[in-house]
């Protein structure tokens, strides 16, 4: 067996319900699960419609670069979206079955194998497949801590000069998860001129870009600012999209990676291999997702109604605040988080997930501790009621 699986820590899932076995809740309170960032919207109809009326597409073997109608679509929609000139459908854009299986395989496409000291940064806390996608690549994973104190910006001053040698790969999440911070054009700035300087490659991941609060400033993205930084040929960046998020389909595994054209070349010769094709049916539903945006303004609405509604609420009891884009809240607990996890699903049957199994310990802390996850992907009503609940909790507390 491969060595590095014994690396790997449990997901933060299997924490979870290993914290909560055997647990009671009260049998009058129904229970409300905000602990996983499953969106649960309504699928649009057309895009179930397009996914159905394309099922003769399941006679046909997919290509691993995917049909030109559905990367075109991507294409067009970067334009629109981040005021870009559209990339290069057939050199700059792949597309890929859901950005988590993207984000792994980058890893294992990116990562000299025959460099002991391979590091891979990624920001702490942060979305675990980073982490395992390092190690089964054969590299160290290294961590930034996003802190509060600072409004959770990235300081990448914070990792020294000898580390930055080291490292071949670094993952961003912007909105970030759980802290839904979006990074500046400065600090893309930096972290570009760091690129430049140490040769690593940037994997920018952006599957919560399309979940934001103001209609006039939508979040920053990766190759926006290297376009308006003057980078266009993007080098040494790509960034991932998914549709999960923003059109609320997490089954239909439907995402892209797009940026610089001869990294996508080497990325997709790995793919071919890994034999990770998207069915014809999906294809033809995505090409019409990307191409429809006023589904997506809805979900916006919908997002922005439960947010205007609970972060006040939980913002009375616990140190939170409106993030700048996704959906969720990133709470600051006043006991440790696996406690206030525990009592809140024992005794109000509210599931939040503990903020330190989204964090390792660097630097002398963890910065997930004594923090919770909570995601607003629950009705209206539901997340209402979870707020009601937490908030006669944190009274007791």
């Amino acid at each position: 067996m491969n060595p590095n699986l014994d690396k790997l820590h449990p997901y933060p899932f299997e924490k979870l319900r290993q914290l909560l076995h055997g647990i009671q809740p009260p049998g009058g309170l129904r229970e409300i699960r905000l602990s996983i960032g499953e969106p649960q919207h309504e699928t649009p109809a057309f895009i179930k419609d397009a996914l159905a009326d394309n099922l003769k597409g399941l006679a046909n073997y997919p290509t691993t670069a995917g049909s030109d109608a559905l990367r075109g679509a991507i294409a067009a929609w970067l334009s629109r979206r981040y005021d870009i000139p559209a990339p290069d459908a057939q050199e700059q854009i792949l597309p890929v079955n859901g950005s988590r299986e993207a984000l792994f395989a980058i890893a294992q496409c990116v990562v000299d194998p025959t460099r002991g000291d391979a590091l891979v940064l990624s920001p702490n806390p942060f979305y675990q497949i980073y982490e395992g996608a390092a190690l089964l690549a054969g590299a160290q994973p290294v961590f930034l801590n996003q802190l509060s104190g600072n409004g959770f910006k990235s300081d990448f001053d914070a990792i020294p000069a000898l580390t930055w040698k080291r490292i071949q790969l670094v993952y961003v999440c912007s909105p970030g998860n759980p802290t839904g911070k979006v990074l500046s054009l400065d600090e893309w700035k930096h972290l570009f001129a760091l690129a430049d300087r140490h040769g690593f490659v940037i994997a920018s991941d952006e599957c919560y870009s399309e979940i934001y609060f103001d209609e006039t400033a939508p979040p920053l993205g990766v190759l926006q600012a290297a376009h308006a930084l003057g980078r266009d040929d993007y080098r040494g960046i790509v960034m991932f999209s998914s549709l999960s998020k923003r059109s609320n389909v997490p089954g239909l595994r439907s995402g892209f990676v797009a940026g610089d054209a001869d990294l996508l070349k080497r990325f997709w010769l790995y793919r071919t291999y890994q034999g990770c094709a998207m069915s014809p049916p999906v294809q033809h539903a995505s090409a019409m997702a990307w191409g429809d945006e006023a589904h997506v303004r809805e979900n916006r609405r919908l997002y922005r109604q439960k947010f205007d509604a609970v972060t006040p609420l939980l913002a009375a009891h616990l140190e939170t605040a409106l993030p700048d884009a996704g959906f969720y809240l990133w709470a600051r607990t006043p006991i440790a988080d696996t406690e206030f996890a525990l009592g809140l699903q024992r005794e109000y049957n509210v599931t939040v997930l503990p903020g330190s199994y989204l964090a390792r310990e660097s630097g002398g802390i963890n910065p997930g501790a004594n923090h919770v996850r909570i995601a607003l992907v629950a009705s209206y009503e539901e997340c209402l009621e979870a707020a009601r609940r937490i908030e006669i909790f944190c009274r007791k507390l």
